[in-house]
Formats: C-alpha cells, sequence, structure tokens
C-alpha cells in the first residue's frame, strides 16, 4: 500500500486496537474519518507539535468527542506529547486519553468536547476572539494573528439546537475563518439517520450563509481541494459534507449502528485487517514508514513558527507598543492601574440596582483592559452589558460589543471558545432563568477552568411581574453545585465594584455575577463592614460582642432585610451576627480558620434568608437552624408584594429569629 493508505491504516487500527483492549469506546468514528483526517492533519493544518500552544497555530475541535481515538491518534503520530503507552491506556485512570477529548493544551487538545454541538459552538468563539485579536494587533506585512478554526463534527452534532444557533451567529458574523468537516456516514445510536433526519443540510447551511461543498470523505484529492477552497472563502464559514462509512473496513459492521459505541470484537478485527491488508499481529502496530511521515508536522511546524518569531522580532520594533499589548493579552495580565478610577457609590446617591452598577463598573474596566470583549443575549439594555465608547463586532474593526441575539445557548459555548484564546476576557449576559439553557456549555468551562464571565440578572422574584416563568428559584441552587464555578450575588453597588474585581482576578474557573433587576440602597459602610469582605465569599458585615447568640446569613437583597432584622434585635438586647455570604464558593476556599471565625461552631442557632431554593443554605445553618427560601414557583405582581407575601420581610425575620432564639 502507498504511504497515504499506510498512515491511514495505521490511524485506524490504532484506535480499533485501543477500544478493543479498553473493551469500551467508540471504533466506528475514527475508522470512517481517518482518511479526511489525515489529509487535514497533513495537508492544511498549520501547527506545532512541539510547541502545541503556538499562538497563530490553526484550531482543531473534535466536535464529535466520542471519536477521541481519532484525535489521540493524530496527536501521537503527529509528535505531540502523547506516548504510545497513552494510547494503550485509553479510557483507563489517570490517562490523557479519557473516553471524551478533554482540556489539556499542553497535550494538544484544544477543547473539552463530550455533548454533541458543544465543539462545533466552541469553535465560532474561537473565530470570534481570532478576529478581534486580528483586527487589534495586525499591521501592514504583519499577520500577527491569521489561524483557521477546524473541526470534524457528526451527524448528532448537525441535530443538536447549540450548533443550529451557532451556526446562524457564524454565518451572521461572516465568520471566514471556520472550517468543518461534516462526517455524513448516516448512521446514529438507533440506527440510519433516515429515522429522524431527512433535512437538506446543504441548504440549509446555505440558509445560514455558509460556502458548503460536498465530497467523498476517501477521496483524498477531493478532500485536500475543498479544504484550499474553503480556506479562500474568507466572508463566509464552510461546511465540506463529507460521505463517510462508519466502521470503514469492517466486513459486518462497515455502516451499521453496531460499531457506534462498542468494540468491533476479536473475531471482526482479525476479519476487518485481513480486509484491508494489514497485519494480524502486532496490536498497536506503528510502521516505521508511516510514523516518519507523519512526523513531519514536527520540523514543518518548527519552520512555520519560526517564521512567526521573526516576523514578530520585526514587529516588536516596529510596533513597540502594540507588542506590549499583545504579551500583556497572552500572559493574562492586566494593566497597571487597571483598577483605578472604579465608581464609589455612596449612601446618598439613592438606591442602584446591582445589574445598573454592574454596568457602570464594567465600562470603566473596559477603558483600561483593552481585552474584555463580550455581550449579552438580546438583554442587553437590561443586563447593562453595553461597551458605550466602543463600537459593535462585526461592523467595525476592533469591535467589541458581541449581539448573540435570542442563543443563550450559543453564547456561553462561544464564550469558551473565546476564552480558549487564552487572550480574551469574554463575558455574556442574559436573565439568571436563562442559565437553564446555557447549563451544558457553562459546565464545561467550569471543568476547562476558563476565564469566562457571566453577568446573570433579575435574579430573584424581584423582578415582579414577569411572574413564575421568569423569577427563577433553583438556579442559584444549581450554579453552586457546579465544581469550579464561582458565583458571586452582591448586596449593593460598591459590591458589585468588588465582584467584578474579583471577576477579572480569579482564574481557575468561570465567575458568574448574579445580579438585580430592583434599586437596592448602598449600604452605610461606617456603620457596617467594608464592601472589600466580598472577596472573601463570606464575611461578618454586622456583629456584637463576644459569642453570638443567633447568626443571620443573606446574600444579595435580602441582605438588606438580615440588617434590618439586626437593628430590631440589637434594640431588644439580643446578641446577633449578621454574615453577608456573597458566594459560597469562595467562602468554602477560605482557610478553616477564616470559616469558623465567621461561623462559630459554638453558635448553632442560625437564620438564612435568600429568595431562592432553601437547599443550598443547609449545610451553614445546620440542624438546629432555618431558612427563609424559596421552594415553590413565584407569581406575578410587584415585587414587594411578591416579597411580602413569600415571606421576605423584616417581621417574618424577627418571628422566625424570635422562635430560633427562645428553642436555645
Amino acid at each position: 500500500m502507498n504511504i497515504d493508505e499506510l498512515c491511514i491504516n495505521t490511524i485506524r487500527f490504532l484506535a480499533v486496537d485501543a477500544v478493543e483492549k479498553a473493551q469500551s469506546g467508540h471504533p466506528g468514528m475514527p475508522m470512517g474519518d481517518a482518511a479526511m483526517a489525515y489529509v487535514l492533519w497533513t495537508k492544511a493544518l498549520r501547527h506545532n507539535p512541539k510547541n502545541p500552544q503556538w499562538p497563530n497555530r490553526d484550531r482543531f475541535i473534535l466536535s464529535a468527542g466520542h471519536g477521541s481515538m481519532l484525535l489521540y491518534s493524530l496527536l501521537y503520530l503527529s509528535g505531540y506529547p502523547l506516548s504510545l503507552r497513552e494510547i494503550k491506556n485509553f479510557r483507563q485512570w489517570g490517562s490523557k486519553t479519557p473516553g471524551h477529548p478533554e482540556y489539556d493544551p499542553e497535550t494538544g487538545i484544544e477543547t473539552t468536547t463530550g455533548p454533541l454541538g458543544q465543539g462545533f459552538a466552541t469553535g465560532v468563539g474561537m473565530a470570534i476572539a481570532e478576529r478581534y485579536l486580528r483586527e487589534y494587533f495586525n499591521k501592514p506585512g504583519f499577520p500577527v494573528v491569521d489561524y483557521n478554526i477546524y473541526a470534524i463534527c457528526s451527524d448528532g452534532d448537525l441535530m443538536e439546537g447549540v450548533s443550529s444557533e451557532a451556526a446562524s451567529l457564524a454565518g451572521h458574523l461572516k465568520l471566514g475563518k471556520l472550517v468543518y468537516l461534516y462526517s455524513d456516514n448516516r448512521i446514529t445510536i438507533e440506527g440510519s439517520t433516515d429515522l429522524t433526519f431527512t433535512e437538506d443540510v446543504a441548504a440549509r447551511f446555505r440558509a445560514y450563509g455558509w460556502h458548503v461543498q460536498r465530497v467523498d470523505g476517501n477521496d483524498l484529492r477531493g478532500v485536500e481541494k475543498a479544504l484550499r477552497e474553503a480556506r479562500r472563502e474568507k466572508e463566509k464559514p464552510s461546511l465540506i459534507i463529507a460521505r463517510t462509512q462508519i466502521a470503514f473496513g469492517s466486513p459486518n459492521k462497515e455502516g451499521t449502528p453496531d460499531s457506534h459505541g462498542a468494540p468491533l470484537g476479536a473475531e471482526e478485527v482479525r476479519l476487518t485487517r485481513m480486509n484491508v491488508n494489514w497485519p494480524l499481529s502486532p496490536k498497536f502496530m506503528v510502521p516505521a514508514k508511516a510514523l516518519k511521515h507523519m512526523r513531519k508536522a514536527v520540523e514543518k511546524g518548527k519552520a512555520s513558527e519560526g517564521r512567526w518569531k521573526e516576523m514578530m522580532k520585526a514587529y516588536r520594533k516596529k510596533h513597540p507598543e502594540l507588542y506590549r499589548k499583545w504579551r500583556e493579552f497572552n500572559n493574562g495580565t492586566l494593566p497597571d492601574g487597571w483598577d483605578a478610577g472604579l465608581p464609589e457609590f455612596a449612601p446618598g446617591d439613592g438606591a442602584v440596582a446591582t445589574r445598573s452598577a454592574s454596568g457602570k463598573v464594567l465600562n470603566v474596566l473596559a477603558d483600561t483592559i483593552q481585552n474584555i470583549v463580550g455581550g449579552s443575549a438580546d438583554l442587553a439594555p437590561s443586563n447593562n452589558t453595553y461597551l458605550e465608547k466602543y463600537a459593535d463586532f462585526g461592523v467595525k474593526k476592533r469591535g467589541r460589543n458581541l449581539h448573540f441575539g435570542v442563543r443563550e445557548h450559543a453564547m456561553a459555548a462561544a464564550l469558551n471558545g473565546m476564552a480558549l484564546s487564552g487572550a480574551v476576557i469574554p463575558y455574556g449576559g442574559t436573565f439568571l432563568v436563562f442559565s437553564d439553557y446555557m447549563k451544558p456549555a457553562v459546565r464545561l468551562a467550569a471543568m476547562m477552568k476558563l476565564h469566562v464571565i457571566y453577568v446573570f440578572t433579575h435574579d430573584s422574584i424581584g423582578l415582579g411581574e414577569d411572574g413564575p416563568t421568569h423569577q427563577p428559584v433553583e438556579h442559584l441552587a444549581s450554579l453552586r453545585s457546579i465544581p469550579n464555578l464561582v458565583e458571586i450575588r452582591p448586596a449593593d453597588a460598591n459590591e458589585t465594584r468588588e465582584a467584578w474585581k474579583t471577576a477579572l482576578t480569579h482564574r481557575e474557573g468561570p465567575v458568574a455575577l448574579v445580579l438585580t433587576r430592583q434599586k437596592l440602597p448602598v449600604i452605610d459602610r461606617k456603620r457596617y463592614a467594608p464592601a472589600e469582605g466580598t472577596a472573601r465569599g463570606g464575611y461578618v458585615i454586622a456583629d456584637t460582642k463576644g459569642t453570638p447568640e443567633l447568626i443571620l446569613l443573606a446574600s444579595g437583597s435580602e441582605v438588606h432585610l438580615a440588617l434590618s432584622a439586626w437593628e430590631r434585635l440589637r434594640e431588644e438586647g439580643r446578641k446577633v451576627r449578621v454574615v453577608n455570604m456573597t458566594s459560597f464558593r469562595l467562602f468554602e476556599s477560605q482557610s478553616t480558620r477564616y470559616r469558623e471565625r465567621v461561623l462559630p461552631s459554638k453558635c448553632d442557632r442560625r437564620l438564612a434568608i435568600e429568595a431562592g431554593c432553601s437547599l443550598s443554605w443547609y449545610k451553614y445553618v445546620g440542624l438546629n437552624g432555618d431558612v427563609i427560601g424559596m421552594d415553590r414557583f413565584g407569581a406575578s405582581a410587584p415585587y414587594r408584594v411578591l416579597s411580602e407575601k413569600f415571606g421576605f420581610t423584616v417581621e417574618n425575620i424577627l418571628e422566625r429569629a424570635r422562635k430560633l432564639l427562645n428553642s436555645a
């Protein structure tokens, strides 16, 4: 067999053998897509296996993440730091080859994919970041940023709603750097796509504004030509519909759903090897000629990056200020004085909704931190997420305001792609209740520990007349349950400023700012503890002498009720403390000593107040405590009426607090 066929079969059988050894996995897709993936990686993809994080590399996403062995085979054969031993440990504890790709920039895995459609939509965010950075840094003769985003996606990816949202957005924004290979194998787990997926995909994507081609996925020259045409198209994202056969080469399972998510079986592996003239042994065979050919990517990649580095030396001399910004963006550092001049809010200024305070803070920050880029899912006037001094993305160069449209899920996934650039700090806004639409992508952001900022407004029954469909009840508890996600629910305008400071400096995962629609008084910090306590997640905002006999805990708008109740109880001679729980996650990250100081174990009479699900509070109030929460859906009425009807009043807090005190 010729060198191309040898390499393609090496890719196929590494996948077959790994799945067979693990007795778990998806061999069909890697077998069917190996040919077009080989062409992409050897003829089109510009990358350097010895420096997987070269900033100007092309990105590759395996959106059909169940076929992860295809990616692992390509990485190993191309010379990335992924060994054959890791291939043999596929899907095993502690290996670098899990069942679905997990973000590992040092190995060359650009993003976590698993839930279908996520990779597709994440790539759209990568293309948004590429355009912003290209428009910011490129000068005549200096293509500092100039890379493509490639992906392989499946029938399942295109069925998922998030891909429809993302494709529509990409076409609208004319993201010509997107080149997606669609593996049209016409098979799903349940059988033929005739069962569920009979739409005209080409017509659909043309309607979205994409450049569409068709090709045989095993026609190497045809795939190469299609990729070349896609790269020439600068104004439209490209979809290459490649007709493929799942489990290509398997005598009994090619083109059937049997090979989608299960090993071929020892006998079928033997028959497949014979069918394509591949030796029956050894397993995990990598012919020297195939490895040598694939490893040409190393020298080719070094040369590509070397030319780019030489260009950057000249760029540094000719554009020193831009080069300094380049370093700042890519090193993840904030400019000197980035938090200078942030608004200070005084009680005398009147009540301020935390969403409004957020907008004021964000606009000041954007002037100094030029890589803050984001927008809203068609709610910018309500979320206060619009950067007033800056243009819209896609309309003028260096536009920073993204209009995501009513596409919450695609927005969240695109934010992930933007953050994965390593040079952009993305934010996205919507109502808290619609975080449900974003959840799969938010979860992946947390899994990858991405620097993404969510601006969730209209955070409780305080939004009033829109009623229970728009009033979040369980959403805070849901967000708090996501590992690595920091939620911050500030109690006033100054805490909102501090929340933004935390969001910009926290680099271990996404941050969700949870903000009010209704106006809140600015807390008098001469009387109560400073707003800087926000960063600790939980802090004593009002206290008593000695050990308290009761602790009131609250977050956000309910802190004001707790403080009013504290004033009354103090007048009655009761020893009461108020703890402002701005963020459970941040509080849990504090030392045991600090947490004990804030919530002393000696005081087990505790009352939590929050206009949301009570579930997450029991960890802090314990068996002897109580929670005033929302364990039912809301109603449509003015928010002050709702507060009274649902017990978010000083009088109800006092009644419940006295009951706890009297039970001691």
